[in-house]
């Protein structure tokens, strides 16, 4: 081939190579955007969203997840199915799209009937001929309610059902204009503490969870314990008996599974910034590949659970028959160091839980809002420290969770003393503002 042909051809191969270095350059350092449909900005689903979105691009900018408000479960797997959306959060009792693939159980979600003080509802039953304010068409919480008023009996025409927004709802409630309000959220939301405060409406039982799950198999039985939404008064008075369903993180199945694998590490390996931001994060479980989510696992999030699995070699049959033989030796001084170090946990735990008893005491008799201030930071102190400890394996996930709700009832008591000494201190001020001078003297 002569020369004048070769060169030119040459060039074209350099420019080509150099071409796909440029092009797969920007692939490798293109990033991922991702939308998350979650549900009304108020509600858990959408901080829950906020903080994984922020703490995904802390630790890896190449992932921007923008958060989507929906009008909840039905429409997040909906977006889904016509891939306008790649992740969503959904209640475990939604039908599943073919697209949709689990990526992690998220926090339980608890049913919250509430009624005014006055209505004399007691019970699910008695929610005939009242007016009862429901959450939106098309959300999870109005499907749950539908299926909860079957199990009853009570038709459409036995009661007066008023689906409206959170917000409108909150105010029907507190204006008299409903009797009762159902929704289906996160324990301790602070919406709902708030409208409980203002009203001093009750939280209605709902039991029959055995036969309810004949019919609805995907309900939990749970309970909304003493003093969730205040621990001073407390409000409930006592623990209250319910269902609930779990929130679960769904993708498409088309998602990039690294992808996928990088925000299920996010999840679990930086789970103290995710509490840190959000609270109920420290109730998320994250199964292992052969758990059943209600619908397949996503490729990336299988990859995450499946990070150490063993592989079963042949060449290594020897070694682990040695194994099993010096098992058999070990297993009484390895019980005995799980059993030791079971009850170095639990001691830390009931360290710190002593902790805020001592705290709760002190700012109960405090009348000095620098003092209450100080209580404040001990108190975040204390969660950070317990926090690290879950990180470091000092503490169990068991004993955290069960640490979570005498925190939040400690902070709950500190607000509402602290409002207390303030209109004490005000109330004082006014008064020696009245005095006559000669009184002051």
């Amino acid at each position: 081939m002569q020369p004048k042909v070769i060169f030119p051809l040459a060039l074209l191969g350099l420019l080509a190579a150099l071409g796909l270095t440029v092009q797969w350059t920007r692939m490798q350092n293109r990033p991922y955007e991702l939308t998350i449909a979650t549900g009304s900005r108020d509600g858990e689903y959408y901080a829950f969203a906020a903080a994984l979105a922020a703490i995904v691009g802390q630790h890896n900018p190449k992932i921007r997840i923008s958060v989507l408000e929906t009008a909840g479960s039905p429409e997040n797997m909906a977006l889904i199915g016509q891939h306008q959306v790649q992740l969503a959060i959904v209640q475990s009792d939604t039908p599943p799209s073919p697209p949709a693939r689990a990526v992690a159980y998220l926090f339980p979600e608890v049913f919250h009937l509430v009624a005014r003080s006055n209505s004399g509802i007691q019970s699910v039953a008695q929610l005939r001929g009242k007016r009862v304010a429901i959450m939106p068409e098309g959300s999870g919480s109005y499907k749950l309610f539908w299926n909860l008023s079957d199990h009853y009996n009570l038709a459409k025409t036995d009661f007066t059902p008023l689906a409206m927004p959170p917000e409108q709802a909150y105010a029907a409630l507190q204006q008299g204009q409903v009797d009762a309000l159902f929704r289906v959220l996160a324990l301790g939301n602070k919406q709902m503490g708030a409208l409980l405060k203002e009203t001093r409406s009750q939280l209605v039982p709902i039991d029959q969870i055995e036969s309810l799950q004949l019919t609805f198999p995907y309900l939990e039985a749970t309970e909304i314990p003493k003093g969730t939404y205040d621990g001073g008064l407390p409000i409930p008075a006592a623990d209250v008996p319910v269902v609930g369903v779990r929130a679960v993180l769904i993708s498409h199945e088309q998602v990039d599974p690294e992808v996928v694998q990088e925000i299920t590490r996010t999840l679990f390996e930086f789970r103290s910034e995710m509490v840190q931001r959000y609270p109920r994060a420290a109730m998320i479980r994250l199964p292992d590949a052969n758990q059943n989510l209600g619908l397949a696992l996503h490729e990336g999030a299988r990859a995450y659970y499946d990070r150490e699995r063993p592989v079963f070699l042949v060449e290594y049959a020897d070694s682990i028959a040695l194994f099993l033989s010096i098992t058999g030796i070990c297993a009484s001084g390895l019980w005995q160091l799980h059993i030791w170090l079971e009850g170095r946990q639990k001691n830390r735990a009931d360290m710190y839980n002593q902790e805020l008893l001592e705290l709760i005491h002190q700012m109960e008799t405090s009348q000095d809002l620098q003092e209450l201030e100080n209580i404040r930071q001990q108190l975040f102190n204390i969660l950070r420290k317990v926090v690290t400890d879950l990180d470091k394996d000092r503490i169990s996930s068991e004993s955290f969770q069960s640490f979570t709700f005498p925190w939040e009832v400690a902070i709950t008591s500190l607000r509402h003393r602290e409002m207390i000494v303030m209109q004490a201190t005000q109330a004082g001020q006014v008064e020696r503002s009245t005095q006559p001078p000669s009184q002051l003297t």
